[in-house]
């Protein structure tokens, strides 16, 4: 039983986690060059946002532009243990073996599903197809959250939990000026009040 709370309590703290991971990822490595590393800019700021902007252009376009929506296969084996590894210290650091594993395990889980909830929710953001996910008030405020991203590229980074945007003051829940945003049932309105 105590092995499962430490699981649960690090699959809690890998959501959180996640949030701010995410939020570094996306604001240091994907919006600008790392130390000269330029593929995550050049993949994201250079291709994603120059197809994919906060006008109708929003949703695919054209069908050749559909593999710029998600990241590239391998880099969820490269993202999920790298942003793992913290657990993973903590566990040999502080913790016995059995609890040590949960822990670890926890982590990686709940960064996996973080990871895989990212490339769903990103996907149906840019290629609406009225799935029943669509519908939610959840995801209509997570779509209308990176809509704006698209129109402030410094701004509202994260795409799942609009945790870190919020604790790192890069939240923008409205746009500052009226722009020619998307029409779709799954996109919220966003202009200024």
């Amino acid at each position: 039983m105590i092995l499962f709370l430490y699981f649960i309590i690090a699959v809690i703290a890998g959501v959180i986690y996640a949030s701010f991971f995410e939020w570094l990822l996306h604001k240091f490595v994907m919006h600008r060059p790392l130390f000269g590393f330029t593929y995550p800019f050049d993949a994201h700021a250079g291709t994603h946002h120059r197809i994919f902007k906060a006008n109708a252009t929003y949703h695919l376009q054209r069908d050749e532009d559909k593999r710029t929506i998600p990241m590239a296969w391998w880099n969820s084996c490269v993202l999920v243990p790298l942003a793992t590894t913290p657990f993973f210290l903590f566990s040999i650091l502080f913790l016995d073996f059995p609890s040590g594993v949960a822990v670890t395990f926890g982590g990686f889980f709940s960064i996996a599903a973080y990871y895989g909830a990212y490339e769903y929710l990103h996907w149906c953001m840019h290629l609406p197809r009225k799935r029943r996910l669509e519908l939610g008030w959840v995801f209509q405020r997570l779509n209308g959250h990176h809509l704006l991203h698209h129109r402030y590229m410094h701004r509202n980074f994260n795409v799942v939990l609009p945790l870190a945007d919020l604790c790192l003051f890069t939240l923008q829940l409205r746009s500052e000026t009226r722009f020619a945003q998307p029409i779709h049932p799954a996109v919220p309105d966003v202009q200024p009040k």
